[in-house]
């Protein structure tokens, strides 16, 4: 696309963080023929094609170690990388590696075969944001306790905060009136 027909448009780059997990995703009568046939060829390519395409983000794309895929998926590691293998050689899905090893990627469905936002939103930038899917048997207790982080002040109007104290050492000093202050909504 020319830079012309794009300021020609009134175009919005990319699509805005959508916090909300969609409940539907759509597909095209196409897909799901060969999606059928997908299924008599490789069962267990396209059950993992259904768990990515559940899971994606509403920018068709998941962040998932493939360990914990293997786990929704009901099978092994192993064949879980065949499956994956069959899926990126038919362009069902494309597979940014994560870190070096690669045993934690972000997939992303092709859009012609499914998505979850409007169409006309599809493909506006190489950039993505996806859906993290991390499993609580991988991290370290550690990880887990929250108690450790730090806790940020909420007022909830008409409340208002009176500063008091030093601050933390090397923190930039306050202006008087232009306190930093989080406001909650009820």
């Amino acid at each position: 696309m020319s830079n012309q027909s794009v300021s020609n448009q009134s175009v919005k780059l990319g699509t805005p963080v959508n916090y909300g997990r969609n409940v539907w995703v759509q597909t095209e009568r196409k897909a799901h023929e060969a999606w059928g046939k997908l299924t008599m060829r490789s069962p267990r390519a396209a059950a993992v094609m259904h768990n990515l395409v559940a899971n994606m983000g509403h920018q068709n794309a998941v962040v998932i170690a493939q360990k914990t895929l293997a786990k929704l998926t009901g099978c092994s590691v192993a064949t879980l990388k065949r499956a994956i293998a069959d899926l990126e050689a038919e362009r069902w899905i494309k597979v940014v590696q994560i870190g070096q090893n690669g045993t934690v990627n972000a997939y992303v469905v092709n859009s012609d075969v499914a998505w979850g936002e409007s169409r006309d939103q599809i493909g506006r930038l190489s950039v993505f944001s996806a859906a993290v899917i991390a499993d609580a048997e991988d991290q370290t207790a550690e990880r887990l306790e929250r108690s450790g982080l730090r806790k940020l002040p909420i007022i909830y109007p008409p409340e208002f905060a009176m500063p008091h104290g030093e601050g933390e050492p090397g923190a930039q000093i306050s202006l008087p009136g232009f306190e930093p202050v989080i406001e909650g909504k009820r």
